[in-house]
């Protein structure tokens, strides 16, 4: 029988480490083993021995147990306790440490199999082929745990993309991680320009731009409903859809690392997942879209003009939230007054806007009979209570006179106002007053007299709140930080960009500046 036909029957050859410090029994044993088909690498000492099994890629150790430097019950302890080596077989060899004792010290001390010289070629055949057979059927299993692990990983990833560029960069992230080398994901939303991301061999993103060269649309007669593999020479990529007239996505990665079927079986799957979170990221966006709509629905649609008071405002939506949430502003003229007014109605839904709508609705009503800003809060905490006791609401309503440069505030347990005065001082209006909702004796508005140039900024939480830091220390940060120098277009921007990036919550700004008749040119 052909050495090939033996090494067929027992398996797969590998690459063998032989430890002895005696020539002639390395020879011995390494011809007996190439015979097999194996691949021999040959070391002398223990030092030589556990370097090797550290460098290279060993399938197995035939170790002695007396060495020059080191017993092999030593090495084969290092070998063990190593991550990167603890799977390698290890077969003690020895024609003096014989007995049942030093059978069972090396066994225990880490070794898979001890043989007693002489040996029998078919005996030392045979107990390496078994060795090696157990060590690749546990790495099998470990590299199929591994890569389903990633694939589980990688489809929660899919599902939680709040955008088409994080969906593909989870694709192709998830695709390389799997395969172990590089990868590139095809994606585009049925209303969408198509995304392309590509990831190297750790399953970092190298990059994420449209398909100029329309690789997604020449896949697309080739996909259909399931998932579809496409194995070519080089490449091999995996098309799946949902629906017969979505747009199909495209995962793609080197043909040589697919060698398994389970490789084959686990790319189906990742296509199919992220074809399902192509639907669910697409439903995700259309229900945002919608929300956003009705949030904006509820707010004014343009500010007053009048050339003594300029103004502008800002709302920023929950970066992750399709809910819509309760924080609303209003600005209402009446009788050369405006009534400015920001707050937040506690929740995220539809019922948190929908009280933030009667809220806004109500307020204006309440200004055009003319009462001043603390009434006003009454008769809302009166139509709170009897209609949505379940809601609570914080509110910041002031009534602002330009020509007479006053403002009478009143204030139901929102952040304070920050007047920003031209000679650079910047302070907080506090003004005390039990939120909305409750029952709870209310003070009388205050009146503050404005400095001509002062600006006021109003805000929710949502842009200074963080979980992990005291209110305070941000609302002083903030105070330190704005100058009267800067226009209100530009101080509502940049405070947006140092401090509403990536919250969990909405946001509305509100900004002001008195000018009085003498600095109106």
């Amino acid at each position: 029988m052909s050495n090939r036909s033996v090494a067929a029957q027992s398996g797969p050859p590998g690459l063998i480490l032989v430890v002895d410090d005696s020539e002639s029994s390395r020879l011995v044993t390494s011809s007996w083993l190439r015979r097999r088909g194996h691949e021999v690498v040959e070391a002398e000492t223990g030092a030589a021995g556990l370097e090797m099994a550290r460098t290279l890629p060993v399938d197995l150790v035939v170790l002695d147990v007396r060495l020059p430097d080191m017993s092999g019950f030593e090495v084969c302890e290092q070998i063990k306790a190593d991550p990167a080596t603890s799977a390698i077989p290890v077969v003690h060899v020895s024609a003096n440490l014989i007995e049942p004792d030093d059978r069972a010290q090396g066994l225990s001390r880490g070794a898979d199999a001890y043989l007693v010289e002489p040996v029998d070629p078919g005996v030392l055949v045979a107990t390496v082929t078994a060795a090696l057979r157990y060590y690749r059927a546990r790495r099998t299993a470990e590299d199929l745990a591994r890569r389903l692990n990633s694939l589980t990983a990688t489809s929660l990833r899919i599902m939680a993309a709040h955008t088409v560029a994080d969906l593909a960069d989870a694709a192709a992230s998830g695709a390389a991680a799997l395969v172990g080398g590089p990868a590139t994901a095809l994606i585009t939303l049925p209303d969408g320009a198509p995304c392309r991301a590509r990831a190297d061999a750790s399953g970092e993103q190298s990059a994420v731009d449209d398909d100029p060269d329309g690789e997604l649309a020449a896949l697309a007669p080739s996909a259909q409903v399931g998932a579809r593999l496409l194995a070519g020479q080089d490449t091999t990529v995996v098309v799946a859809r949902t629906k017969p007239h979505r747009p199909p996505v495209a995962v793609a990665v080197p043909t040589a690392l697919t060698t398994a079927a389970e490789h084959h079986d686990l790319l189906m799957q990742l296509g199919q997942a992220v074809a399902v979170g192509v639907d669910a990221l697409h439903a995700y966006l259309a229900e945002r879209s919608v929300a956003l709509t009705l949030q904006r629905s509820m707010l004014p649609s343009k500010l007053p003009r009048h050339p003594l008071l300029p103004m502008t405002a800002r709302y920023v939506p929950a970066t992750a939230d399709i809910d819509i949430g309760g924080d609303f502003y209003e600005v209402t003229e009446v009788g050369g007054s405006f009534f400015v007014a920001i707050g937040d109605v506690t929740g995220h839904s539809i019922g948190a806007a929908t009280v933030m709508g009667e809220v806004r609705h109500a307020l204006r009503a309440y200004a055009l009979e003319g009462l001043d800003p603390a009434a006003i809060i009454d008769r809302l905490d009166t139509l709170l209570q009897r209609f949505h006791r379940d809601s609570l609401t914080t509110m910041t309503l002031m009534r602002v006179d330009p020509a007479a440069r006053t403002m009478s505030i009143a204030n139901a347990g929102h952040i304070p106002p920050l007047l920003i005065e031209p000679d650079g001082r910047a302070d907080y209006l506090w003004i005390k007053g039990h939120i909305l909702g409750v029952t709870f004796p209310r003070p009388p508005a205050t009146t503050v007299a404005l400095t001509p140039g002062t600006t006021v900024l109003l805000m929710t939480d949502g842009l200074i709140e963080r979980r992990d830091r005291d209110i305070a220390d941000d609302l002083e940060h903030l105070r330190a930080s704005v100058s009267p120098t800067e226009s209100l277009d530009a101080l509502c921007d940049r405070l947006l960009r140092d401090y509403g990036q990536d919250k969990d919550d909405d946001i509305a700004l509100l900004a002001f500046t008195v000018l009085g008749e003498e600095t109106e040119d």
